[in-house]
């Protein structure tokens, strides 16, 4: 499969910051790739410089084949970019907007418009985007990344902030996106979103990449535990300790859990004392790989 980004030893300093510190990967025409990491992992720094908004200092970049810096006006018409915040001009309507922002690549507003029902804002066209709603302007920048056709499309968070029915469409959205044959490269903090919409992730910390690979084969590389919910008080906690499989239990005054290798073994000594109430299983997610490689330690 042809590559679309070919990235390899990116590095990037700001003073004694090493913000990205020899960073590589590969990105395949028509895949939907996630770069996820705690504040100040490099993600943006990384995306900006293949989008050519930002020289680095060492490595190499090829986007579509080609450099992206210095900025590479053969580029320009093949990429789009939607960044972490949107700057739309003031006092125009979401049409306006979208014309406004076709115009610049030559697109005619009959097409911009039709973008505008692509993206699900045909009620609020007429609307100024001071008015529109977080998840509405969130779309709105997403069809000016999309009004020129770009073969390469670049979100940087695009759900930030977003409320949880807000967030949902818009995956729905992206994964349309995607499978009309566009290249997407996405950065997010919210694992749920990633495991659910990329093909392939990397997850960096410190300017570096940790792991990558897809999300399924990063969990199940962890080899994590498998947790075993019931209610509250239909066993009592040392009981559940004896049952064979439990490794560890606590108990919320909520649920009860245990936590097991052997899940089938744990539930078959529940069903057995009738003890199957509120049961849950859950398997290790992409959030526990992203914790295990980052740490649990809060960044501001």
């Amino acid at each position: 499969m042809a590559q679309t980004i070919s990235v390899a030893g990116l590095r990037k300093n700001y003073g004694d910051v090493r913000a990205v510190d020899g960073v590589s990967f590969e990105v395949d025409q028509g895949e939907f790739f996630g770069i996820l990491g705690p504040n100040g992992a490099g993600k943006t720094t990384t995306l900006e410089i293949i989008e050519g908004l930002r020289e680095a200092d060492e490595g190499t970049v090829a986007v579509l084949g080609l450099p992206p810096w210095p900025r590479n006006s053969r580029l320009l018409p093949r990429i789009g970019v939607q960044l972490q915040a949107s700057s739309f001009f003031e006092r125009l309507t979401a049409r306006e907007q979208l014309q406004t922002f076709g115009s610049l690549y030559g697109v005619p507003a009959k097409k911009a418009d039709a973008m505008i029902e692509t993206v699900g804002l045909t009620d609020k066209a007429d609307v100024r985007v001071e008015k529109l709603s977080g998840g509405q302007a969130q779309r709105l920048s997403i069809a000016c990344a999309l009004v020129h056709d770009p073969e390469l499309v670049f979100l940087d968070e695009p759900t930030a902030a977003l409320d949880p029915q807000a967030r949902r469409n818009l995956w729905d959205l992206l994964r349309e996106i995607n499978t009309a044959g566009r290249t997407i490269v996405l950065t997010t903090h919210y694992m749920d979103e990633a495991e659910i919409l990329c093909d392939r992730v990397a997850i960096m910390d410190r300017g570096k990449i940790l792991r990558l690979g897809p999300p399924a084969s990063l969990v199940r590389g962890l080899d994590a535990p498998t947790r075993v919910s019931v209610a509250s008080g239909v066993l009592a906690e040392d009981e559940a300790k004896d049952l064979p499989g439990a490794d560890e239990v606590s108990d919320d005054d909520v649920s009860l859990t245990i936590s097991t290798r052997d899940p089938s073994a744990v539930v078959a000594a529940l069903s057995a004392r009738d003890a199957l109430d509120g049961v849950q299983i859950r398997g290790a997610t992409l959030e526990d790989v992203f914790l295990d490689l980052t740490g649990r330690e809060y960044r501001a």
